[in-house]
């Protein structure tokens, strides 16, 4: 009892550094969320429910199926999942607008400050796998997977990059200002963890390491997940550098990122290797600016 209790009470703990919920946010689950006028939120996150935005929203507006209604205004991005988006003409979004597998419907006069992500993918893709994988010959089984893996990766992704923009890009900006150490707290990190979870596997034998285990595990989740925008980031927003434009933003970057380091993956042997390097980093990253909340979590103060 006293161990699933820590468990219980270690978990909470971490997803309340993960994802801080402030009062003025909403999440709603199949439920309608309705913002009038003269309302604020700050982000509003749904589930297979309909959102409806008159007045404004500080942050970011994430939708998991249902629809969103915006004719208000919208700080950062507004991402959709297989969701029905409608921008009215007086609807203004200051960072990104992305689509996934759902529609985007703009009228004339609607504001969209930074890039627009749309990709109308569901039909084609439960078409493709409607039949089954035997169906598909010419198609490795390995293939398959992989491009399942880009899909729920580019999910992710977009979330995090939504949620999370402004840990991404000091993280992001780690990687490039201390590199070598950044890839020395990933290697001991990882050495540290894979120990641990060895330690605790075998203590699982007798119940005593079963909750330790689980919660190493969640961690290593968080860590991976954060870790892997964080480079998808790092390579969109180096590639889309430029002194005499704007830097891209977070959600094109994340997907640009994406994109280049999965053709990378697809190569084999080389990719393995390159996927190997790619945790080292985002396990550094991640552990050394505290999921991007500082610089050097582990610089000892003075």
């Amino acid at each position: 009892m006293r161990n699933r209790t820590l468990l219980v009470f270690l978990t909470l703990f971490f997803v309340g550094i993960l994802l801080p919920l402030r009062g003025g946010e909403q999440i709603g689950l199949k439920e309608d969320i309705y913002v009038a006028k003269d309302e604020v939120q700050d982000n509003i996150i749904s589930f297979g429910g309909h959102i409806t935005v008159e007045g404004r929203v500080k942050k970011s507006i994430i939708a998991f199926g249902g629809s969103i209604t915006l004719s208000g205004e919208v700080e950062d991005s507004v991402v959709g999942i297989g969701t029905a988006i409608k921008l009215k003409s007086s609807a203004v979004i200051k960072g990104d607008a992305a689509s996934l597998g759902g529609t985007l419907e703009k009228e004339d006069g609607c504001v969209i400050k930074g890039d627009t992500i749309y990709f109308k993918g569901g039909k084609d893709l439960r078409r493709l796998l409607s039949g089954g994988i035997l169906t598909f010959p010419l198609m490795p089984i390995l293939l398959i997977i992989k491009l399942i893996g880009f899909f729920i990766w580019l999910f992710i992704a977009l979330v995090v990059a939504a949620l999370f923009p402004r840990q991404l890009a000091l993280a992001s900006s780690q990687i490039r200002t201390a590199f070598w150490p950044v890839v020395a707290t990933g290697i001991v990190a990882f050495i540290l963890f894979s120990g641990l979870i060895i330690v605790f596997a075998f203590l699982s034998l007798v119940l005593i390491g079963i909750p330790f285990l689980l919660l190493l595990a969640a961690f290593g989740l968080f860590v991976k997940i954060f870790g892997q925008v964080t480079l998808f980031y790092f390579v969109g927003e180096s590639l889309g550098r430029s002194p005499k434009r704007r830097n891209p933003a977070p959600l094109a970057a994340v997907v640009v990122g994406l994109l280049i380091i999965s053709l990378i993956k697809f190569i084999p042997i080389l990719g393995f290797l390159f996927s190997f390097c790619l945790s080292i980093i985002g396990w550094g990253v991640t552990i050394r600016t505290k999921f991007g909340t500082t610089e050097n979590w582990l610089k000892r103060k003075a």
